[in-house]
């Protein structure tokens, strides 16, 4: 399986919006976050996002194929920030997020990343810990379903 990162583009934004609410639609579901989930966010947000001056979306490929996407954003200071980043369902599982972080990192550098997640999916927290990422700061209450923690690799 051979897993790459294409460069997205404004001309692509209605195509990474639709995958982005398949992406996110079961958290959604399940934390009833509306305010903050981007599966209820517009295609104009993810227009904004593949026009900021200091960040890059990417699709996730699998031999080609467009399975996911991840952005990430860069900072005068060094640091960048991850996210979001999805795989769309029939593709979890299979060590692609973990392979898209890693080709993020060897494009932008290894160490100054910062990202958050939510603390009750076990599996992305492991994911970032697997990949040197550290939880810090302190959590933040969305609702009753839902906290979100920081994590920094440093």
């Amino acid at each position: 399986m051979n897993v790459e990162l294409k460069t997205a583009s404004v001309s692509d934004a209605e195509e990474l919006w639709r995958m982005q609410v398949e992406g996110f639609a079961s958290l959604l579901e399940k934390y009833q976050d509306f305010d903050m989930n981007p599966a209820c966010e517009t295609v104009e947000k993810t227009i904004m996002r593949l026009e900021r001056v200091c960040g890059t979306y990417y699709f996730i490929l699998v031999d080609g194929e467009k399975v996911g996407a991840i952005c990430i954003r860069e900072f005068d200071d060094g640091w960048k920030k991850l996210g979001p980043l999805f795989v769309l369902p029939a593709w979890r599982g299979k060590g692609i997020a973990q392979r898209a972080i890693r080709l993020a990192e060897d494009i932008h550098g290894v160490d100054r990343w910062m990202l958050d997640t939510i603390a009750q999916e076990p599996g992305n927290c492991h994911l970032y810990e697997k990949l040197g990422y550290r939880q810090t700061g302190t959590p933040r209450v969305v609702n009753e379903r839902m906290t979100l923690v920081d994590y920094v690799k440093e």
